[in-house]
């Protein structure tokens, strides 16, 4: 059986788990934090989470592991079979993590640890995100999802990015980063009544605050 290791708070995490809930696949969870010991890192060499045990072994890094679950595994298929339009989710879940994600992740600290960032890393995050923003408006077809018709891996990646940079957006630059994007509002009101999403959202509120605790007390220290 495959296990997924990782902690309900990480949105990398969250994305797995959902692609394996959506998938329908039977799985066992290991709740872990990433860590610089040598026995974690034998099964993550970065130290990150999440990962993927299988039968033969650990696989690391989000998007290799979606894919891995696609390649090898049964059930609902989360990229599209023509081969054109698996490259376009691919690419469309490759530019909200390069262009929303990992810009709003440099501000996290600030927006909700309680630490702070410099005003450099803000103003190239802001510009990032609005870039990032229209490069999904002039991409994307959220018709309804975010490459075509069905959910693929494209959403995942949106569903667990976009919030967080909306937070980001209207904390730190008074932005609300889709107010020219309804039908990306619409999407995430269509996945927030799937209920897979609901239990992973459960999972999450659950863990959050012990989560927010422990990181202040980390940036305090």
């Amino acid at each position: 059986m495959l296990t997924l290791h990782g902690f309900a708070v990480s949105n990398y995490f969250n994305m797995v788990k959902l692609a394996l809930m959506e998938k329908g696949l039977e799985f066992k969870i290991n709740t872990v934090f990433g860590s610089q010991d040598e026995s974690f890192l034998k099964m993550s060499p970065r130290g990150k989470v999440p990962c993927l045990e299988t039968e033969h072994g650990f696989i690391n890094e989000t998007n290799v592991i979606l894919e891995y679950l696609e390649d090898t595994q049964g059930g609902k298929a989360l990229l599209p079979a023509d081969p054109y339009q698996r490259a376009v989710a691919r690419a469309l879940t490759k530019e909200i993590e390069l262009y929303i994600e990992l810009p709003a992740r440099t501000c996290y600290p600030e927006v909700f640890f309680g630490g702070k960032v410099s005003d450099e890393v803000k103003e190239k995050a802001r510009a990032d995100l609005l870039a990032g923003i229209a490069t999904l408006k002039r991409h994307a077809s959220f018709s309804p999802y975010v490459a075509g018709s069905e959910m693929t891996i494209a959403d995942l990646m949106f569903l667990y990015s976009i919030d967080l940079a909306m937070g980001v957006g209207k904390k730190l630059f008074g932005l609300d980063l889709l107010a020219e994007l309804p039908e990306a509002k619409a999407l995430l009101a269509k996945l927030a009544e799937n209920p897979n999403v609901q239990s992973i959202e459960a999972d999450k509120k659950a863990e959050m605050a012990a989560f927010i605790a422990a990181a202040q007390a980390k940036v305090k220290k």
